[in-house]
């Protein structure tokens, strides 16, 4: 305050907490001597040094860099291209860095930016309206349950934080111009505890924990204010990858227009595919992780329209209501569309009964016992979202609803951890909740008396023999034929194919780092079991 403060005594007096730390000696000899030699090149060429190369010389320098230090650290060469990608994902793993914030996206069904870029502006407005709202009860949802910081030495304290600072973008549309409504959240990763006021960082491990509840949240919001306030309906539409849930969209809304409208993502994918299958081929091995993330960037560049100038909203939805025309047929079938969309056929309510509940649970616990082991608080509340929306609760109810479905479920489940030590801290060591401060929110752990049936009876497996075996015959010939089509198996490999193919066990387990060449292995242990009258199931 004053005359006399200067800049310095500014930024101070309004700095929130620390700088973020930079780890600028923490970086592996491999990444430090690929970027020397990168730079390298560069000079060569007569460019800056700190220029940006293109993937093949990345990819090059990191191959040669990386042969090199095999070479050093193992007297030998490679056996195979798995044994080098496998050398190379060790020495790139990720080092230390500090993390300024996370980018925290909400986007609806298809159907929802559909109907938004072609009704009226007022239908419009009330999508836009209910898309604002879920987003500020999925941060809201954030906020009471996953935004906590840590102190303490080694941050074993976990605390309560005033709330979270972020800014949020609305986009109209994706980068081919499909109509995209949707919102980024720039979340700052600074929070401010309750209780002295410092200025820390998010506890990143509940924030990542909660975000697939976040997302559900959002989906559940936005299709009760898109409900109540316009009167549509939501029906579960298969998904195409039978690996992920159905998708729910509003009814009447041609799902050819969906798929117009969502061409950007399929060809990214085959752009993807293309390259990494060629990078494979001029490389001798398979892209690692990171050349992975970097060849799925290069193919978004590649396959990425030609740069528009900003559009108008009355711009755009001109452009949409064109292309709308080409898709359905014309003008009367796009208005059909949307009449029969605002104004859909209603089945009975469903009855949220004692008999609803009670189903409802066992659906979350199969749901649970289908995907995983084990499960936690944040995979039961996404699941209990998913149910009541598909159940078409009242808003006013849905909290009360998930909340319940939740601890009936936990009730229903078997706990493999404790929130507790049973020793009853002090109100200074308590959160506001009366959680311990040294209990990480939501991280209990729970199984099911099923899970924990089906897992005795593997281990009652593999303690017995008198299994199959391979012909001895049939594995030489599968290994010869690994070598003939110029695979050839390290003798772990082999190992691992002899001892698998011949042991007789019940069941049997292999273990090994990625990119080491399990995959390899099981297609010629696959040769020899087939060739010796077995099957092969892949699940």
């Amino acid at each position: 305050e004053g005359t006399d403060s200067t800049e310095d005594d500014y930024l101070e007096a309004t700095r929130l907490g620390k700088p973020f730390a930079v780890y600028p000696d923490d970086v592996s000899p491999f990444r430090i001597e690929v970027a020397r030699r990168l730079e390298q090149l560069n000079s060569s060429r007569g460019l800056p040094v700190r220029a940006a190369n293109s993937i093949e010389d990345r990819a090059r320098i990191r191959t040669e860099v990386a042969l090199e230090m095999f070479r050093d650290q193992y007297g030998r060469d490679p056996l195979d291209q798995r044994e080098l990608a496998g050398h190379i994902a060790k020495l790139s793993k990720q080092r230390t860095s500090a993390v300024a914030g996370f980018d925290l996206t909400f986007s609806p069904v298809k159907s929802v930016s559909s109907l938004w870029a072609l009704a009226g502006p007022a239908t419009a407005a009330a999508i836009e309206r209910a898309h604002h709202a879920a987003v500020a009860e999925a941060l809201s949802f954030i906020e009471r349950t996953a935004l906590y910081t840590r102190t303490g030495s080694g941050g074993v304290n976990q605390v309560n934080v005033r709330g979270l600072i972020g800014a949020a973008f609305v986009h109209r549309d994706s980068r081919a111009g499909d109509p995209d409504l949707h919102t980024h959240v720039a979340v700052a990763n600074k929070v401010q505890t309750v209780t002295d006021g410092r200025w820390l960082s998010i506890d990143g491990r509940v924030l990542f924990k909660a975000i697939v509840s976040a997302s559900e949240t959002y989906n559940t919001a936005l299709e009760q204010h898109l409900t109540a306030t316009l009167g549509v309906r939501f029906a579960e539409r298969p998904n195409p990858d039978r690996r992920k849930l159905p998708v729910r969209e509003i009814v009447g809304i041609d799902d050819s227009l969906n798929k117009r409208w969502s061409q950007r993502r399929q060809s990214i994918e085959a752009r993807r595919r293309v390259l990494s299958a060629a990078f494979q081929r001029d490389h001798g091995r398979p892209p690692t992780p990171v050349e992975e993330i970097a060849l799925a960037q290069q193919a978004t560049l590649e396959t990425r329209d030609d740069k528009h100038d900003p559009r108008t909203l009355a711009e755009q939805r001109t452009t949409w209501h064109t292309q709308a025309l080409e898709v359905l047929g014309g003008e009367r079938q796009l208005r059909t569309m949307i009449h029969h969309a605002l104004h859909p056929g209603r089945d009975a309510p469903k009855a949220l009964d004692r008999e609803w509940f009670d189903q409802t649970v066992e659906a979350m616990l199969a749901r649970m016992e289908a995907n995983r082991s084990t499960w936690q608080n944040w995979h039961l509340r996404a699941e209990a979202l998913r149910q009541v929306r598909a159940a078409e609760a009242p808003p006013q109810h849905t909290r009360w609803w998930v909340d319940h479905l939740v601890a009936a479920a936990i009730a229903r489940s078997v706990p493999i951890t404790r929130t507790t030590d049973g020793v009853e801290e002090p109100a200074p060591l308590s959160r506001m909740n009366g959680d311990s401060v040294y209990y990480v929110a939501g991280s209990q752990l729970f199984t099911s008396g099923r899970v924990l049936q089906a897992e005795q009876r593997l281990v009652n497996a593999a303690g017995q023999h008198g299994g199959m075996v391979a012909d001895p015959t049939a594995i030489d010939l599968a290994l010869l034929e690994c070598a003939a089509n110029r695979v050839q198996l390290n003798p772990g490999q082999a190992l691992l194919v002899r001892e698998m193919a011949s042991s007789g066990a019940r069941v049997q387990l292999a273990i090994a780092p990625a990119g080491s060449g399990k995959t390899t292995a099981m297609d010629a242990l696959s040769m020899a079991w087939t060739a010796s009258g077995g099957n092969v199931i892949g699940l």
